[in-house]
């Protein structure tokens, strides 16, 4: 946990912590808080600062009447395109089709537009090249090495080959990297639970709102949950201290399973929320 805390110094910048709460922005039923300082005088985070921007770009309507907001309508379009398994070249067709039928609607140009937002909302997440073998990262001190130091498998498939482009969105490399670990930042996932009026309220539930009646509903009735608390009373004295589950599906240590997924999810639950959040 704390390697996954440290990696924003090694470029994965998040939101600082010291955010208090004010004025609410409604973005498609969520609401987001737009904050102020507690300390007047200390720096601003540049990022943070972005998200702010674009929160108070996005609040506006689709069209006008509309009961969507820009920012909405970007993210259930999106939203539809993940559940649906829509090729990004299917979603910009339909939106050139829905900027005809509409056009006085704010509808972006392309699925590529759509994710600059997604990516400018730092809900997006970083590729880390990996050896094919699983025996290293190439982050950090040896992002740059051309080969594992540990079997010397090398980095890419076709490794005589040169990088064209390096940006997410223009061209692409022609050096293709033979695995790749896709790892969604922490931190600022975190921050959003606090950001939201509605989910910070729900990050106590388990401290305010939780029935103790003695019945096991909820992982705070155990009897780990209690112990913890008994070795950790410093962590425990804040209700809004963040307690995480690790669960992960599709690991085939001993090759034993018929299938070959190239895919391993690996899942933190926020065991802070309510349980018909936290397994949602």
């Amino acid at each position: 946990m704390r390697d996954a805390f440290n990696m924003r110094s090694e470029g994965f910048q998040s939101f600082p912590l010291n955010y208090v709460v004010s004025d609410d922005y409604n973005i498609g039923g969520n609401t987001f808080m737009e904050t102020r300082r507690s300390v007047p005088d200390e720096q601003s985070n540049e990022e943070a600062e972005k998200f702010y921007t674009l929160l108070g770009e996005m609040n506006e309507e689709l069209y006008e009447g509309s009961k969507f907001l820009k920012m909405s309508f970007y993210i259930l379009l999106f939203h539809l395109k993940c559940l649906g398994g829509w090729t990004g070249n299917s979603l910009t067709m339909l939106l050139k089709l829905l900027r005809e039928m509409f056009p006085f609607a704010k509808i972006p140009q392309s699925c590529k537009d759509m994710k600059k937002v997604i990516k400018d909302l730092s809900l997006g997440y970083n590729k880390i090249h990996s050896c094919p073998n699983d025996c290293m990262l190439y982050w950090g001190d040896r992002r740059n090495q051309q080969s594992c130091h540990v079997c010397g498998k090398s980095r890419w498939m076709n490794r005589d080959a040169e990088d064209v482009n390096e940006d997410e969105y223009g061209p692409q490399s022609i050096r293709k990297p033979n695995k790749i670990l896709r790892y969604f930042p922490l931190i600022p996932r975190l921050q959003r639970l606090f950001m939201s009026s509605k989910t910070a309220e729900f990050m106590t539930w388990h401290h305010d709102q939780r029935m103790d009646d003695g019945l096991l509903r909820h992982p705070t009735d155990s009897l780990a949950w209690k112990s913890f608390d008994n070795k950790f009373p410093s962590f425990v004295s804040d209700p809004r201290s963040v307690r995480l589950g690790l669960a992960s599906d599709g690991f085939n240590p001993f090759k034993i399973m018929s299938t070959s997924y190239s895919t391993w999810p690996v899942v933190l639950v926020p065991y802070n929320l309510p349980p018909w959040l936290c397994m949602k």
